[in-house]
């Protein structure tokens, strides 16, 4: 019995060392995280920006940037785009998306451009954008400063000016200046600026080509910026077309005068080529005509020489003496 109480007192005395130990190691662990996110923490607590200790340590666990997801949840709270639940960016939604591959500070400053410039734009499509491969925050910036594409754009394709031809056959070289705004609702999935180029680019083509002469063009330049507005060249396109300015007109080559030339010296070369085609006719009918009587004259000579061999044939046989007594 004296034994066995030492043993007992033993036995407890390890289990209140272990615990203890164990309890240690925790206020350890506990004051090495408090440690490391204090800061962080403290920040958010102070921004209200409702983001939890655990939550932090969650974002390591998980290779999240938790900095990052801080910063960028204290920006939506300080900026006043809504609470929480209201505008759905949330420290979980934060972290979804960054694991996604988002850029999700550049997703928060969008939503902020966007709702001091009164443009209904909530974090889902917002988000949406990024993760399609556009800038997002460069497209409200371009909903709230339209944008000048120059058509066509020299970058591109190497050129400085499209080529169109009026109707009576003069060319006219055009350079225009289109100014966009992003339309939000047609970012994913819609056109990009190469679309836009190369509608304005056609409308323009087709509008000078429907005028009558370059002169109307010249004179009325604002003819064809109207015609090319009312087509909707910016239908199933991320942009919104805001005005086309005509920036400027140079008159080229006559096209259709020297169409009209070509085309005359080309029909002269196939009257010539007929011509020469009769004239070679008329030379073979020459030649079968010389050769024709060529013929002829051997046939009469053939003709003559049997002659003298008949008459031979005949006194022979007697038949020409006796038609001579005959005629005696």
């Amino acid at each position: 019995m004296s034994v066995g109480l030492p043993v007992l007192l033993a036995v407890q005395m390890g289990v209140w060392v272990a615990v203890a130990a164990i309890l240690g190691l925790l206020a350890l662990v506990l004051v090495i995280l408090f440690v490391i996110y204090w800061n962080l923490w403290f920040q958010a607590f102070m921004s209200r920006a409702n983001v939890s200790l655990l939550s932090l340590v969650g974002m390591t666990f998980r290779q999240v940037n938790a900095r990052l997801i801080v910063r960028a949840k204290i920006m939506a709270v300080q900026s006043g785009i809504g609470r929480e639940g209201e505008a759905g960016i949330t420290t979980r939604r934060l972290e979804a998306h960054y694991l996604a591959g988002g850029n999700v500070p550049n997703v928060i400053r969008a939503i902020i451009a966007a709702h001091r410039a009164d443009i209904d734009l909530d974090f889902d499509r917002a988000a949406a954008i990024d993760l399609a491969g556009r800038d997002v925050l460069e497209a409200v910036q371009t909903s709230v400063y339209p944008k000048v594409i120059d058509c066509p754009d020299p970058r591109r394709s190497h050129r400085t000016t499209l080529s169109a031809i009026a109707k009576n056959g003069v060319e006219l070289k055009v350079r225009a200046r289109v100014t966009v705004r992003t339309n939000l609702g047609g970012l994913i999935g819609g056109a990009t600026e190469e679309t836009i180029i190369a509608r304005v680019g056609e409308g323009i083509i087709t509008a000078i080509g429907s005028a009558e002469t370059h002169l109307d063009v010249m004179e009325k330049p604002d003819m064809v910026s109207r015609a090319v507005l009312d087509r909707g060249l910016d239908a199933q396109t991320a942009f919104e077309i805001v005005s086309i300015d005509i920036a400027d007109i140079d008159v080229g080559e006559n096209i259709g005068a020297r169409l009209q030339a070509d085309q005359a010296e080309a029909d002269t070369r196939v009257a010539q080529a007929k011509a020469e085609e009769r004239r070679a006719l008329a030379n073979a009918r020459e030649q079968e005509m010389k050769a024709s009587v060529a013929e002829n004259r051997a046939k009469v000579v053939l003709a003559e020489a049997e002659v003298p061999l008949a008459m031979a044939a005949a006194f022979r046989e007697g038949n020409l003496e006796g038609a001579a007594r005959g005629g005696k």
